[in-house]
């Protein structure tokens, strides 16, 4: 059997979109080092670039709603190298600040149009399960971007590790032009979809995956266990767990249902989140671990959902659900970081399971009377 070119273009996108999106993050307390800065303020370099995805996703869906899917992909995933190749010449947090900007700018027209593709070509029985094909792929790139700049920065310092996400990002754009088809059931749209009232739902999403992945680094480069950014990077393994589970989302939401499926998952993201108040290593893991399938399971979720409920103009519904969820990534880079300041690690904490009982309130009487 022929495999379809687009099961494998598709992760690719979702890989070379989280690489450069988290890259970052591992490096956080090597920056904060040598720029001679708080934890706060280098955080900002998280916070820009979600900000910027958060500005600009329903003007780019707009734009491919018009010119079409594969064409605003492939061309954003090429210009995206260029603001990693500054990124890795910036010689102060303010140039690192400005080159992150533009990096999320460029991000929306690869990973927002992405989804709406999927929602355009495949029928809505499968769109869950080839999101979480996508989803797994970002998944891999989330991990990828934490883990291979935190080997490169301790062999070759973080400047070369940036470069070497520009290569990998210039490698994957090439591969997705050739394996993308150009779609087939896009229908241009002089309109918005009237999907907006889902994409405050899950606001929280990114928050919580940004807050903790952003400052365990922080918690885990202090004193008792002075972690490297060898170990750093080492630590996002657990960021792999959304790569086996999210393709699975489909199958398990048909059995439980959408809403007592994303009910059950909080529960378990906030098991989660307390783990990782206790000092052994492996139960920091083991918190990890919990709120990366978590967050990639809802996340699997929310991206399939907004593709079946948004019936035409989907690559400016997606763009909606983007500005809300990356708004709440930008959040979640800095709000915790004003928290950390007060309370370290416990506080960031405590913001994250507050933000997630939020989010299973807002879940319980959103999805009240939605289909299953």
């Amino acid at each position: 059997m022929a495999v379809d070119s687009r099961n494998i273009a598709l992760p690719i996108a979702g890989f070379c979109t989280f690489l450069n999106l988290y890259s970052p993050q591992a490096l956080l307390p090597t920056l904060s080092r040598e720029f001679g800065v708080g934890v706060a303020e280098i955080s900002t370099i998280m916070t820009a670039s979600t900000l910027a995805i958060a500005l600009t996703a329903p003007f780019t869906g707009a734009v491919a709603d018009v010119l079409g899917r594969k064409r605003v992909i492939t061309a954003a995933m090429l210009a995206v190298v260029v603001p990693m190749i500054g990124a890795a010449s910036a010689p102060d947090v303010q140039a690192l600040v400005v080159w992150r900007f533009i990096q999320g700018l460029l991000l929306p027209p690869i990973f927002a149009i992405t989804v709406a593709y999927i929602g355009d070509e495949w029928p809505p029985a499968q769109v869950a399960g080839i999101a979480g094909i996508y989803i797994a792929g970002s998944s891999l790139g989330g991990f990828s971007g934490r883990f291979v700049p935190g080997v490169l920065g301790d062999l070759f310092g973080w400047r070369a590790a940036f470069l070497a996400l520009a290569g990998l990002s210039l490698v994957g754009a090439i591969m997705v032009g050739l394996l993308l088809p150009r779609e087939k059931r896009f229908v241009r749209s002089h309109g918005l979809s009237a999907s907006t009232r889902q994409m405050r739902r899950h606001l929280g999403v990114l928050f919580n995956f940004i807050a903790v992945f952003t400052y365990v680094s922080f918690h885990l480069a202090a004193p008792p266990y002075h972690f490297s950014s060898t170990l750093l990077g080492l630590i996002f393994v657990t960021y792999l767990c959304g790569t086996v589970i999210a393709p699975m989302t489909g199958w398990v939401m048909a059995r439980l249902g959408r809403r007592r499926f994303l009910l059950a998952v909080i529960a378990a993201w906030a098991g989660g989140a307390l783990l990782m108040l206790l000092a052994p290593i492996a139960a920091i893991i083991a918190g990890l671990t919990f709120c990366a399938g978590c967050g990639m399971l809802c996340q699997t979720i929310s991206t399939g959902y907004v593709t079946e409920i948004a019936r035409e103009g989907r690559s400016s519904a997606v763009g909606l659900y983007v500005t809300s969820f990356y708004a709440g990534g930008s959040m979640g880079a800095f709000l915790p970081g004003l928290a950390w300041d007060w309370g370290e690690w416990p506080a960031a904490i405590a913001m994250v399971l507050a933000m997630l009982a939020a989010m299973a309130l807002i879940a319980t009487v959103a999805y009240r009377g939605a289909t299953p």
